[in-house]
């Protein structure tokens, strides 16, 4: 009998791909007309609120849609190109609701269907307040990545939810030059967030690429004018996390080019109130500068934002308190206040932009406001804002030109998280997605951290996302949902020219493969099965496969895979609970800590392998074989 709850999971692009040739196969079956259109709700099983109209006409002849709002500023329209085979996503319906779509074509023949959608999960919050108008608005949404055991969603003018995904996907949302979306997949690769890498998608829930990353992807990306892709990571199996670029090219997946921060910077100076050894520089956000060809990036645990050469990776400059940095460092590299008005450093800073005419803008989370232990803020004393400093590179001087937020106070304060916008100039967002109270007061600590921690279980926790927008200082759009959100971003949710592309999605790059060692542990061969108290799970993909237990804390533990020549590859499972001071996305903290996962990679396996665990001194059966 198996004691081991084992489950096959395909890709999603497989299964996608499986999805869109039945519904074409029962499109091309049967007659489809205007009048009798085959309607396919969430056709690609991770957008519940999209849908997938088709039908035939006899002549060719522009189709333009209309999903109907719940008031007439709601309506979702788009218009697609003349054909005779008409296959048109249907994106912004409302959940738990019948939706209304009207079906226009050019040749003035035109036909109403109705879309029934079921409620909203609970973990899909429902907007407190939103205060704009739909003039400002338009047919944008306003997309929220998750950072808590959330979904990414979209809201309309009205703070109705039109669109979301049930799939983890984390950090930031961005459009590429072909209207396609750039987001992080949900597979996690290696605890706390990082995960496989980036899907390449359409809002239809359709993936086109995974770009599999060997380093695990983290927090953002930048799509470049030619294509390619950076995307921040780190070297696997290094000491420290999140302290590497790497540019890759979107036909193929390939490395082109690296970037190891280690070499650009010391890291055991200047550190933040939540640096650690670990996690020296937390890069949490990336930027190309065309004008000046150089990245900039921004290091939240060195409460520094800096900017290197393209091609030899030199640094050029760094915005930050000096506080605490070598003094061959602050001289060369860093910048001098200047000018009479305000003028606050960023701490822990997220979300840097490179402005047009060379102004850096970025989320000043203010964690801490000091690179002196002493004189840490509580958080209940402290504040959040967008802050802009322009800064001149030839006498290095900053000046701080712009900021909102510092006047909301407490109110507004994320110690984690956010992002700011630029759309043109004096029209700005600054999204506060990290906001947490604890039995009412603001938290100390990171809220979505503790209230997931059994020391703090009889507290109660609530959480708020405040996104807002500016235009020459008049506060346009203000959002507030109650959980806390990576990032914002508002997008059209069609873009120009859009059509159903179909057609099988594709893998690009492989994943890492999985370290081994040659530590033995002691144990005797039982033939016995894995005790029911382990709650062991065997979840297989086609790269990977995942061993889930519940162990005591600090249990020695072992997974071993047995070929068929009788040899043993040993895996080490680490059973110490771990804590991590930046919890950027809490989407896969579990809330028991002896709740382990191991991932085995795929890569540099060949053939059959049986599972066994090595606990309690004792080698135990899985009967589970895994095949790579």
């Amino acid at each position: 009998m198996e004691n081991v709850n084992y489950k096959q999971v395909r890709h999603i692009i497989t299964r996608q791909n499986e999805l869109e040739q039945a519904f074409l196969a029962k499109y091309v079956a049967s007659n489809y007309t205007l009048t009798n259109p085959l309607i396919i709700l969430n056709p690609y099983e991770i957008a519940p609120l999209t849908a997938m109209i088709l039908f035939n006409t006899p002549v060719a002849c522009e189709a333009r849609i209309i999903v109907k709002g719940k008031k007439h500023p709601g309506d979702i329209h788009h218009t697609f190109p003349s054909t005779t085979t008409h296959i048109l996503p249907v994106y912004g319906l409302y959940a738990d609701h019948e939706n209304t779509v009207e079906i226009i074509l050019s040749n003035s023949e035109r036909n109403t269907v109705s879309i029934k959608t079921s409620p909203l999960p609970s973990n899909v919050p429902v907007a407190a307040s939103i205060k704009t108008t739909p003039g400002y608005m338009g047919n944008n949404i306003m997309f929220l990545s998750p950072s808590m055991a959330s979904l990414i969603v979209g809201y309309d003018y009205a703070g109705d939810v039109r669109w979301y995904c049930t799939l983890n996907l984390v950090f930031d949302l961005k459009r590429m030059a072909s209207g396609h979306l750039l987001i992080g997949t949900g597979r996690l690769v290696k605890v706390p967030y990082h995960t496989s890498g980036l899907y390449e998608m359409a809002f239809s829930g359709k993936i086109f690429k995974e770009y599999v990353i060997p380093g695990g992807y983290h927090h953002d990306q930048f799509v470049m004018e030619n294509g390619n892709i950076l995307v921040l990571t780190q070297d696997y199996y290094a000491e420290t996390a999140e302290d590497v670029c790497v540019l890759i090219d979107p036909n193929s997946g390939e490395i082109i080019k690296k970037w190891d921060f280690k070499t650009i910077l010391p890291q055991d100076v200047a550190g933040s109130c939540t640096q650690t050894a670990h996690d020296w520089f937390h890069n949490n956000a990336i930027w190309y500068d065309k004008r000046t060809h150089s990245l900039t990036l921004s290091g939240r645990h060195q409460d520094a934002v800096i900017n290197i050469d393209f091609e030899t990776g030199k640094l050029n400059w760094i915005i930050g308190d000096p506080e605490g940095w070598p003094q061959e460092i602050v001289d060369k590299y860093f910048f001098t206040p200047v000018g009479d008005g305000d003028f606050d450093w960023q701490y822990e800073q997220h979300g840097c932009v490179a402005l047009p005419d060379g102004d850096i803008m970025l989320f000043d989370n203010g964690q801490g406001r000091s690179k002196n232990k002493e004189k840490y803020r509580l958080n209940k004393d402290n504040f959040s804002r967008g802050v802009r400093y322009r800064i001149d590179t030839e006498k290095m001087t900053i000046q701080q030109v712009w900021q909102y937020g510092k006047e909301r106070g407490t109110d507004f304060f994320s110690p984690y998280i956010c992002n700011v916008e630029y759309y043109n100039e004096g029209h700005y967002m600054v999204h506060s997605g990290g906001i947490g109270y604890e039995n009412g007061e603001t938290c100390e600590g990171l809220t979505v951290s503790k209230a997931k921690n059994p020391k703090f279980k009889n507290n109660v926790y609530t959480f708020n996302s405040i996104t807002c927008e500016l235009v020459n200082d008049e506060l346009v759009y203000e959002l507030q949902v109650p959980a806390n959100f990576y990032r914002a971003e508002k997008l059209p949710i069609y873009y120009a020219n859009e059509v159903a592309e179909l057609g099988e999605g594709k893998i690009l790059g492989q994943l890492v493969e999985t370290q081994t060692t040659r530590m033995k542990i002691k144990a005797t061969e039982t033939g016995e099965l894995i005790p029911e108290h382990y709650q062991a799970k065997i979840i297989e993909e086609e790269d990977r496969f995942c061993f889930n237990a519940i162990y005591e804390s600090g249990e020695t533990a072992q997974l071993l895979l047995l070929n068929e020549a009788g040899d043993i590859l040993r895996y080490p499972i680490n059973t110490v609970a771990q804590a991590y001071g930046a919890m950027c996305v809490g989407t896969f903290q579990k809330s028991d800590p002896r709740n382990v996962d191991v991932f085995i990679n795929k890569t540099g396996l060949s053939g059959k392998y049986q599972v066994k665990l090595i606990a309690q001194e004792k080698i135990f059966e899985t009967s589970v074989i895994i095949e790579a």
